[in-house]
């Protein structure tokens, strides 16, 4: 029983932890993404920047990767165990007589956001790959804002990116503030200031991302 418990306690750390790392990620990437708003230079380069060191590129982009498989992996064997657990299903959704529809429902908001990132991921990070090391064309510096208006301009991309943030915006509102937990933060938690925190960051950064989709996709359409 004490195994079962600790590797239940084991698997969760994992989920936490990951996850945190993931949200440390959307940050940095918000505040990068942002200055292509107001300062398209910065943006250009930022971007270079990034896509040329070789710390990002061969050390915290692996990491990343490898973070974010472990992540939802770890959310899916997590969902199966707690679906064995529990043989009797809710019959229906009461308010706060069950779990919010949010906390139930993590796997499927998860999976779609998974299935945007690997969109995303088509988008910028195999474009980048194919033009630097398929192409081998020469650096130019000056790129990347042109680059980024131009996935903007199709209106259905955009839409795809708003809805992808709606729904990561609903993840991160139960995963966030569940992260900390898992950790042996309920304490804290008491207090509220840490819960409206990670509610806060989960709207603030997907709202964030929504409107610079908007901005470029309307300022240049």
């Amino acid at each position: 029983m004490s195994a079962l418990v600790k590797s239940s306690l084991a698997r969760k750390w994992v989920m936490a932890l990951s996850g945190l790392f993931l949200v440390v990620f959307l940050t940095q990437h918000f505040v990068i993404n942002i200055t292509s708003v107001f300062a398209p230079d910065t943006f250009n380069e930022i971007s270079h920047f990034m896509g040329y060191n070789p710390m990002v590129q061969f050390i915290a982009q692996p990491i990343l990767i490898i973070g974010l498989i472990v992540h939802f992996i770890m959310g899916i064997v997590l969902e199966l165990k707690n679906r064995s657990a529990r043989p009797i299903k809710y019959a229906k959704f009461s308010g706060n007589a069950n779990s919010q529809w949010v906390s139930r429902n993590m796997i499927i908001t998860g999976l779609v956001v998974l299935a945007f990132l690997g969109l995303h991921m088509y988008d910028f990070w195999a474009e980048e790959i194919g033009y630097k090391y398929i192409s081998a064309n020469p650096e130019d510096p000056t790129r990347y804002y042109e680059e980024l208006v131009h996935k903007f301009a199709p209106f259905w991309r955009t839409i795809i990116y708003v809805i992808a943030n709606v729904l990561l915006a609903m993840h991160l509102w139960h995963g966030f503030n569940s992260s900390f937990q898992s950790m042996g933060a309920k304490a804290i938690n008491k207090g509220d200031g840490l819960r409206k925190f990670t509610y806060a960051w989960s709207v603030i950064i997907p709202a964030g991302f929504i409107f610079i989709a908007l901005f470029h996709h309307f300022s240049h359409s």
